[in-house]
């Protein structure tokens, strides 16, 4: 449900107008140096309203450690992390409780959980709790540094926004979205580079399929691609497949994105994720008053993305980060004590 992973293994809980949102993780390995300042890059790529297209709500995003740290090294027991939300507006979502918003889990939540769910915000849905996740990547990523390697550099896990609205340049395809006034999607690239051979466990845990499974966790992922993805579904056998040229597996195309077989090869992993036009738009849209039962006109109030697909590269790196840790805690390439 709202867990992930068997070794390293995470649970996020909160609503976007709640007290606060936050995250408990456990089997991280004792003595990992961690603090606030470890947390404040990653916390800051992920924050609105600072860059143009983002929601203005402005959180401060300072972690506060519950549990799991002492004299600034993890003590090994559950790490739990709480963010306050201090800068909320809940009556603009009281207001328009009568009207599902579409796009939006407003609808299904109702159902599913009898309108006892928080509404407010997306409650436990919003986008919001993505700050949890980027805080699991903070740690996940500092652990993959601790992975011993027979290569001169460490793992590295990085993304960037290859297209906005369908356009590579970025601020061109935002401007669509700003002219009609309006929202947009776009694509992002994850790419991880020294990840060691032989992580994954086939049939159901390949390694493309803990992936692909945290990635949908982010809210408005719609579609995620490994290597050529969708374009080799166009190509004959001998041009998709990668032909190994020595004994580390290291291969002359990278067609496969790093993974043949549910297991990694020792290439570049390479995936690529669809970002929905965020839900929340200006533009005036139909949906029904579920108190009145009659169609009605409809247009979303608050502060909100144009494009959350700008916020969502630091978030792809940290469920990515995530997923490889557990993976290799699995291969027991990770110490359960920290020098």
């Amino acid at each position: 449900m709202n867990s992930f992973g068997r070794i390293f293994r995470v649970n996020v809980f909160g609503e976007s107008h709640g007290e606060s949102v936050g995250v408990c993780i456990d089997g991280i390995p004792a003595g990992l140096a961690l603090t606030t300042d470890d947390f404040l890059e990653d916390i800051e790529r992920r924050k609105g309203g600072t860059q143009k297209g983002t929601t203005p709500r402005q959180e401060s995003d300072l972690p506060i450690f519950k549990s799991g740290i002492f004299n600034n090294k993890t003590t090994g027991a559950p790490l739990t992390i709480l963010f306050e939300n201090n800068n909320t507006r809940s009556t603009d979502y009281e207001k328009q409780r009568a009207v599902p918003r579409p796009g939006h889990a407003d609808f299904v939540a109702s159902k599913k959980f009898g309108g006892f769910e928080d509404y407010r915000g997306g409650g436990h849905f919003s986008g919001r709790l993505t700050v949890c996740l980027v805080a699991i990547g903070v740690v996940a990523k500092k652990l993959l540094a601790h992975v011993p390697l027979s290569f001169g550099e460490g793992l590295g896990v990085r993304s960037q926004i290859l297209e906005i609205g369908g356009e590579n340049d970025l601020e061109k395809g935002l401007q669509k979205a700003i002219d009609a006034k309006d929202s947009i999607g776009g694509i992002i690239e994850c790419r991880v580079n020294n990840l060691p051979l032989g992580l994954g466990e086939p049939f159901f845990d390949s390694a493309e399929s803990l992936l692909a499974h945290a990635v949908f966790a982010i809210p408005a992922v719609k579609g995620v691609e490994f290597g050529a993805g969708f374009a080799a579904a166009k190509m004959f056998g001998s041009q998709h497949n990668d032909a190994i040229e020595d004994a580390t597996g290291k291969t002359r195309t990278n067609h496969a994105g790093g993974i043949v077989g549910g297991i990694t090869n020792g290439n570049e992993l390479v995936f690529r994720i669809a970002i929905k036009p965020t839900s929340s738009t200006p533009k005036e849209q139909q949906t029904l008053n579920w108190e009145t039962n009659q169609i009605e006109s409809f247009s979303v109030k608050g502060r909100h993305d144009l494009c959350i697909a700008l916020r969502v590269p630091v978030v792809l790196e940290a469920v990515t980060a995530m997923v490889l840790v557990d993976l290799l805690m699995l291969e027991q390439r990770i110490p359960r004590i920290l020098p």
